[in-house]
């Protein structure tokens, strides 16, 4: 995919770009929504590019079959996002929910997620509550694309369960695997494991490089950085 090695980190002196804590990154984020421009707004377009960076990645999307694997946040709600615009690309798409509807935590996640959900004919909607179920897992493994969208820049402490084996399942997959902003496990701020992380082929950072992907490309695989519409105001 043209493009795919914009920052690429390969330990090995590199000149990495400015990063960006996921604290400043909140801060901006709010400045943007001072200035009017909604989250959900915000959301859209990192689903949107998640869903194109991901047929890039695959070399198409049309007949595909793709898992996404969502938390309860907004890594996950951006994760909503790119299902739906990779459905229009003609993928088969499936959204693996680590939680309950219920447990989704902000009202953009939640509207990305009642439109993913009524989508009853081109979204397969699972929810996995406790244990992963075999076919869950074989699923994953048989996928052609994995987006992990699970932690995103929330990520703070030890990975439990059902997380840690959905994650041992997605990095044992043989499909292309995309992680949005983070791989899930991976700090943010430090770049420190929390038990394990999910390996990714390409990891999709919105706006700037976080500072936690500096150093870790056995995690991030190659470094994308996009932008997501936030305007230059928001930085001040």
């Amino acid at each position: 995919m043209k493009g795919i090695s914009k920052y690429h980190d390969n330990l090995g002196g590199t000149m990495f770009p400015s990063t960006i804590t996921p604290q400043r990154m909140a801060s901006i984020e709010d400045n943007a929504d001072r200035l009017g421009l909604p989250r959900i707004i915000l959301m859209e377009n990192a689903g949107n590019v998640v869903s194109k960076t991901m047929k890039g990645l695959l070399g198409g999307a049309s007949g595909k079959s793709i898992v996404v694997v969502a938390g309860t946040g907004n890594n996950g709600g951006d994760g909503f996002v790119a299902a739906r615009h990779l459905t229009g690309e003609g993928a088969r798409v499936e959204i693996i929910l680590l939680g309950t509807s219920e447990e989704i935590k902000t009202k953009e996640a939640s509207a990305n997620w009642n439109v993913a959900s009524n989508m009853t004919e081109s979204i397969k909607i699972t929810t996995i509550h406790k244990e992963l179920p075999t076919d869950v897992r074989d699923r994953i493994q048989g996928a052609d694309g994995i987006v992990d969208a699970i932690f995103g820049t929330g990520m703070r402490d030890v990975i439990r369960e059902p997380h840690s084996t959905v994650i041992d399942a997605m990095n044992s997959a043989a499909g292309k695997k995309l992680a949005v902003d983070i791989p899930s496990g991976l700090d943010p701020s430090t770049g420190e494991v929390h038990d394990k992380a999910f390996r990714a082929d390409l990891t999709v950072s919105f706006h700037q490089y976080k500072v936690g992907l500096v150093g870790r490309k056995e995690y991030t695989g190659d470094v994308l950085v996009e932008g997501i519409g936030i305007p230059p105001e928001a930085e001040k």
